[in-house]
């Protein structure tokens, strides 16, 4: 059988062995963790381990984590349920934020993809106390905005903050008190837990969020619904491991990640590494080949065994440019040839030489100049 490098760890990363197995023990026992009796009792224990593992892993106080069917439902749950009208979003936030509130007014970005401050403060200043909602790290290109200089501006203005920090465990340290964040989403699947369970997390416990689902009095009557236990207990186990791993995982990946694009540029000279001046996540290479469209490269990689996205996840089925490169100010032949090559703690430098072997082929079939391995050295 092929080997599949699997080079997608931005869009859901696969879930750690030790997940599973606890996952797999949890749906082998009944309980409900709103019941009383002993099943039930065990269920709420698992239920606030794995809620004190995520605070512990961002630093927060664990009843402020609120659990969700994952980062869009937390997206969504602040962003409709803060009680502002005002929203300001990033013109490069994930679409779960940019479609939430369809009025949010647009925080322009420069040409790395960072925030305009200048262009944020004035946003501020002619308008009632507001949310922002800044991501911590963009999930295509990796970039990753200076938060903190972003909440102190905002205080200046009464506004609130909310940042989207998916992609941040297990890549880049998260702090909710060094961010000084009011609000900060999580994901399990991007940091090895399973799909379909996220976490809204507050700098206060108390924190006042209207419902969008009701029905029930779960998460301090913020969240209704009987709990996704299992979901939950594999959430826990994945941040626990991703606060364990630290640093050296994010090191490997760096290095894999530098090694990936300094042979994409030396060895096709036409392509270019979106965002490479900016500060981004160890993991995450966006990269374009002008004139071979993205989904071209990501179905030729595709026949190789290389797995790779075209954008976010949840729009790559579509065809049409980046819309966050775009906000970019990068043109069309640039935001639609951009691919996204993703590591985790399981890639290999193998992984990275099939990716490099089937794309420079396919630039080869595109008429491309491209060097071997030895004329690029």
């Amino acid at each position: 059988m092929t080997r599949l490098a699997y080079l997608d760890y931005n869009a859901g990363a696969p879930a750690r062995p030790e997940v599973i197995a606890a996952m797999a023990e949890t749906l082998a026992e009944p309980g409900n963790p709103s019941s009383v009796h002993g099943p039930g009792r065990r269920a709420r224990a698992k239920v606030e381990a794995a809620r004190a593992a995520i605070a512990q892993l961002v630093g927060a106080p664990a009843a402020a984590v609120v659990f969700t069917s994952g980062g869009t439902e937390a997206n969504n749950l602040i962003l409709r349920g803060c009680g502002r009208k005002n929203v300001l979003v990033s013109a490069v936030e994930h679409a779960s934020v940019r479609e939430a509130v369809p009025a949010a007014r647009i925080i322009p970005v420069d040409g790395s993809g960072i925030v305009d401050l200048v262009a944020l403060e004035i946003l501020l200043s002619d308008s009632p106390p507001a949310l922002v909602s800044v991501m911590l790290a963009n999930n295509e290109t990796g970039v990753i905005q200076p938060v903190t200089e972003i909440v102190a501006l905002a205080k200046r203005f009464g506004a609130l903050v909310h940042c989207d920090a998916a992609q941040a465990p297990g890549r880049l340290s998260v702090s909710l008190s060094g961010l000084n964040v009011d609000f900060l989403t999580l994901s399990a699947h991007k940091l090895g837990g399973p799909s379909g369970i996220g976490a809204l997390i507050g700098a206060n416990p108390d924190m006042a969020v209207a419902p969008i689902l009701l029905g029930g009095g779960q998460e301090r009557r913020r969240r209704a619904g009987s709990e996704n236990l299992a979901g939950i207990v594999g959430f826990g186990i994945a941040a626990r491991l991703a606060a364990e791993d630290g640093a050296a995982s994010g090191g490997m990946m760096r290095e894999l990640r530098d090694r990936l694009e300094a042979a994409v540029k030396a060895r096709v000279p036409g392509a270019l590494v979106v965002g490479e001046g900016a500060e981004r996540l160890c993991n995450t290479s966006c990269v374009a080949l002008p004139g071979v469209a993205a989904q071209v490269q990501v179905m030729a990689l595709d026949l190789a065994g290389v797995a790779v996205s075209a954008g976010s996840a949840c729009s790559s089925g579509k065809v049409g440019e980046s819309a966050v490169l775009r906000a970019m100010g990068l043109g069309p032949e640039i935001a639609g040839s951009a691919i996204r090559i993703s590591l985790g703690p399981d890639s290999t430098a193998q992984e990275i030489e099939m990716f490099l072997t089937a794309w420079c082929e396919l630039a080869r079939r595109k008429g491309m100049e491209v060097k071997n391995a030895a004329e690029a050295a």
